[in-house]
């Protein structure tokens, strides 16, 4: 089967504009040529001293001006004005004022705002000007007047043509020029939130599973050091590797199971399986590690906490007992949970030795716990707080608060 190639554009538009402007001029000249040869020409009475080569050469004129329609369509309308108004001493003719109403048309269509203002009244002075110049000179005023009201769409309607025309192109350049940047703002949000959502999944993997894998090393690491007569130490410690390994392996399967749910409860932070009953796991885990810490608690059983707030006091207390671990290994802590006010606190404080307490601020773990407090409308704080280190958290409870 042959495909026909297309040698035209399916429309006119989609030829160069400088072939557009020739095609409407070759056009212009041949309804000029058809009414002159057909003496449908003249709208009145003829001036008798004009010489016969005359009118060619107006048109001609005027047709050479329509080429600038478009590239200079200030020029072409001045020039074309001034031939019509000529034209109109000699007796206005019909070929001429429709190539007019072209040229008036492109200076509206095509020039700038100033010009489509004064294109109007400049063709209504010049017509009014060919007007008299025709009472003048014909002397016959009810062909003057016939002919007036006969030019006069010539001028109206091609300059309200067009003017609608421009008004329809800018609204509908306004409406891409919006949608281009409704796509730009909607691609900056998406990158915002592909952004915030690698944020959280950072941290919220550095919460979960480095707690739990820092303190598997650091009872790998005492375990390796004990001799065969600490067995039941060894055994302890083993089972909270255990324990630790496991936690971990969970908080891993939540994860991935949060991730692969296409987007479904994705800002759900209640998800991975941690809260604030599960803190007594954490305390035996740092225990094992040779942490000793003492926990005070004033929650009861059936104290009532959001589910966001208890998984935000249960990283935070993670983070914390996992850097009190690693900064300063068998040491004493702290661990104080309260409901006051409406708000929670927590807060951790461990002794902090001199070789660590340099290295005690820094890392992504402050960062995260700062930003999981502030994220629930809460405050935190951190830093040397004698004799050692204490990390304090007021997480608001109360519907309203946050």
């Amino acid at each position: 089967m042959t495909t026909r190639v297309r040698l035209l554009p399916a429309r006119l538009s989609d030829l160069p504009e400088w072939l557009q402007d020739v095609l409407v001029v070759v056009i212009s000249l041949a309804i000029g040529l058809t009414l002159y040869l057909t003496d449908f020409s003249p709208l009145h009475t003829e001036a008798d001293w004009a010489p016969d080569w005359l009118r060619p050469v107006l048109f001609a004129a005027i047709c050479l001006a329509e080429l600038f329609r478009r590239r200079a369509p200030a020029f072409a309308v001045t020039a074309g004005l001034v031939l019509v108004v000529v034209d109109g001493l000699l007796g206005v003719t019909m070929p001429m004022w429709i190539v007019y109403a072209d040229l008036l048309y492109a200076a509206t269509l095509y020039g700038s705002r100033r010009l489509g203002r004064v294109t109007i009244p400049a063709a209504a002075v010049g017509m009014e000007g060919a007007v008299l110049a025709s009472v003048i000179l014909v002397h016959d005023w009810r062909a003057t007047i016939v002919s007036s009201v006969t030019a006069l769409p010539f001028i109206v309607i091609p300059v309200w043509w067009a003017a609608n025309i421009r008004q329809h192109q800018e609204l509908a350049a306004t409406e891409r020029a919006n949608a281009a940047q409704l796509v730009r703002i909607a691609e900056l949000d998406r990158r915002a939130a592909v952004a915030a959502e690698r944020a959280r999944m950072s941290r919220e993997l550095h919460d979960a599973i480095a707690g739990y894998v820092s303190a598997i090393a650091i009872q790998a690491d005492a375990a390796l050091s004990m001799n065969q007569a600490q067995s039941k130490t060894m055994r302890t410690v083993l089972d909270s590797i255990r324990e630790n390994s496991v936690r971990a392996l969970e908080e891993m399967q939540a994860m991935i199971g949060l991730l692969s749910a296409n987007g479904a409860g994705a800002d759900d932070e209640a998800s991975p399986p941690a809260k604030l009953s599960d803190l007594p796991r954490l305390v035996e885990s740092a225990r094992a590690s040779g942490l000793a810490i003492d926990v005070r608690s004033e929650l009861g059983e059936t104290a009532s906490i959001p589910g966001t707030v208890g998984l935000t006091a249960y990283r935070i207390t993670q983070e914390a007992l996992t850097n009190a671990v690693k900064h300063a290994p068998n040491s004493k802590a702290n661990l104080d949970i309260r409901r006051t006010h409406g708000s929670l606190v927590v807060e951790v404080t461990n002794e902090l030795t001199a070789a660590s307490s340099a290295e005690a601020g820094c890392g992504a773990g402050l960062l995260n716990m700062r930003n999981r407090a502030t994220a629930v409308g809460g405050s935190f704080d951190a830093g040397p707080d004698e004799p050692g280190w204490s990390v304090r958290a007021v997480l608001p409870i109360e519907e309203g608060q946050y």
